[in-house]
């Protein structure tokens, strides 16, 4: 086995403070421990993403020549090899574009779709209960149609600048000449006992004695390259048609939980662009993706905040939790309720980021937690709907380029749980983004009443399901573009991009010290800080204002890019092996 040493050593040395203790499965993706990291400044353009090798194919693409969208493209093929927990052409991902000579905002949703034999007790068990989640994530019918590629070569036929083949070269290189076991990835290897069930997957990661190969060993995915090979030859067709979605599905069908994802399931996808949505922060204008995203949520989250005394809390303290946790539980209270698909549910975006409605939100917050808030009633807001509950587990990954032209994507992209579903073909992982979707249909027929309230989020054929992925631009008071930001994180990553940004906007940090401030915030339950940071001390101070406090390792992969004089400064999450760089 050959063990790589020298110009590695860098990524390796990551590893020396992460333990492996096991996290619970719906939470963000494991914490393996935290490396701290510095702010890093460029005159001209600049990538961040979770690993140094997917960085340094973005950077490559932009000292030739290309788009943000090329960078992206090239970023995205290697993480789907050396980060595959996170992301990759199994899955689907939401991309903002930022054209600076248009000043035109666009956006992309890759967003997987149920298959069209979907129906709506898909993750119901005989007897009409949710399947467990381990049962429901790795099932076959877990598995939705991957959106990654279709969106990737849609923004490229408008902004790329680079052939599309080119883009392929370092994620196939990598793959064929090996690419070095992480630390990260060897510790969630290490806690993984589902996927060594995958005998292509255990051929790949594991040695003869069972245990993922160890860091530094070099990993090959040959099939890897030939699937990148054959879509950088014929483009995403190659993906959606013929013998690799033939094999996608025949892989779904033959999982010991069968799916039933087709041929002609994958022959339809398209992927759909979006007009943003945006609002107003502190003088700022705050813009993400709309339905089936999690723009909204955030925007509603901030919009309730600043109606609140936020701004003149101490960085850090009681009150900034306080406050910050109860506008998120309203914020999340409608997400339940209202936000879905919406080819298929009527979204009453505009009410619930009207200015009334957000002031009438506000007024609900007081000196004590209200532990759980009720959904509101915006303008436009369909009667009958129930909320909608889903377990939303999280293996994602977030993007941020900005180019020397002054253009710039945000893309979250993802394969759902941390090694989705469990099932490889081709090289690859196949999501379980389907689990996002509500398990229950509605609320049910009670006792002493006959109506039945549908849950927005439900399952149904050819539908995107509910997401929390805001990939997320800042704009100044003079319309240039001042950050791109975004995280994974599950359901938590609207809590850990407002967090990137109230610690910019209103406490004044620079991107490295905002996205390493510790996570904290609610998703209209516990009240959830991460457990070994400093504002652990506030918990009994958050108990007395009547908060239910939850511990937990809050594994964000924060990555922000933000103008400073001169050009540009990055921040990488020090929870991931993420690096900022650029020229």
């Amino acid at each position: 086995m050959r063990i790589l040493t020298g110009a590695l050593a860098a990524l390796l040395a990551l590893g020396a403070a992460w333990p492996a203790a096991a996290q619970p499965l719906l939470q963000p993706e494991q914490a393996t421990g935290s490396q701290p990291k510095a702010a890093v400044h460029a005159r001209r353009f600049m990538v961040a993403a979770a690993n140094p090798f997917a960085v340094d194919a973005g950077v490559q693409a932009l000292r030739r020549g290309g788009s943000v969208v090329d960078a992206a493209i090239a970023v995205q093929m290697v993480l789907g090899l050396v980060e595959p927990q996170s992301s990759g052409i199994g899955g689907g991902a939401f991309l903002l574009h930022w054209a600076r000579a248009e000043k035109r905002l666009r956006g992309y949703d890759g967003r997987e779709t149920a298959p069209a034999a979907a129906r709506s007790d898909r993750f119901l068990d005989a007897s009409g209960k949710p399947l467990d989640p381990p049962a429901a994530i790795a099932n076959g019918r877990a598995v939705g149609v991957p959106g990654v590629l279709r969106m990737l070569e849609a923004a490229h036929r408008r902004h790329g600048r680079i052939a599309w083949a080119k883009l392929f070269d370092s994620a196939i290189r990598l793959a064929e000449q090996g690419f070095p076991m992480s630390p990260r990835l060897y510790q969630l290897l290490q806690a993984e006992s589902t996927l060594r069930g995958d005998a292509a997957a255990r051929a790949l990661y594991y040695g003869s004695d069972g245990g993922p190969r160890p860091v530094g060993a070099l990993v090959f995915n040959r099939e890897y390259a030939a699937t990148l090979r054959a879509v950088a030859t014929f483009g995403a067709d190659a993906f959606y048609t013929g013998v690799i979605a033939e094999d996608l599905a025949r892989a779904v069908a033959a999982h010991r939980r069968p799916g039933d994802l087709t041929p002609e399931d994958l022959l339809r996808y398209r992927a759909i662009e979006r007009e943003p949505v945006c609002g107003d922060y502190r003088g700022r204008r705050i813009c993400s993706i709309g339905p089936p995203a999690g723009g909204v949520t955030l925007l509603q989250l901030l919009g309730i905040l600043e109606r609140t005394p936020f701004h003149r809390a101490a960085p850090g303290s009681v009150d900034a939790l306080h406050l910050f946790s109860e506008a998120a539980r309203l914020a999340y209270a409608d997400r339940a309720r209202y936000l879905a698909d919406p080819a298929f549910v009527r979204q009453p975006v505009a009410g619930l980021l009207e200015f009334d409605y957000l002031e009438s939100r506000a007024a609900l917050i007081g000196e004590r937690s209200m532990r759980r808030a009720a959904p509101g009633t915006p303008r436009g807001a369909p009667a009958m709907l129930g909320d909608s509950a889903a377990a939303e587990p999280a293996g994602t990954s977030h993007i941020s380029i900005v180019d020397a032209r002054g253009d710039a994507v945000a893309m979250t992209t993802t394969i759902e749980s941390a090694f989705g579903s469990r099932i490889m073909v081709r090289g690859f992982l196949l999501n379980n983004e389907l689990t996002d979707f509500s398990p229950l249909p509605g609320n049910g027929a009670r006792a002493g009443r006959s109506d039945t309230r549908v849950a927005a989020n439900r399952v149904e054929p050819g539908k995107r399901p509910r997401s929390a992925m805001s990939p997320t631009f800042v704009f100044g008071r003079d319309g240039q573009l001042q950050a791109v930001l975004g995280s994974p994180g599950g359901p938590a990553i609207i809590t850990f991009v407002a967090k990137a940004l109230v610690a910019m906007l209103d406490w004044g940090m620079d991107a490295q010290s905002a996205v390493a401030l510790p996570n904290f915030g609610s998703r209209n339950g516990p009240t959830e800080i991460e457990r070994g940071s400093a504002y652990e001390a506030l918990a009994p101070a958050l108990r007395e204002r009547g908060h239910e406090v939850l511990l937990v390792d809050l594994a964000s992969g924060t990555h922000v890019i933000e103008r400073v004089e001169g050009g540009w400064r990055g921040g990488a999450d020090p929870r991931r092996e993420g690096v900022a760089r650029g020229d």
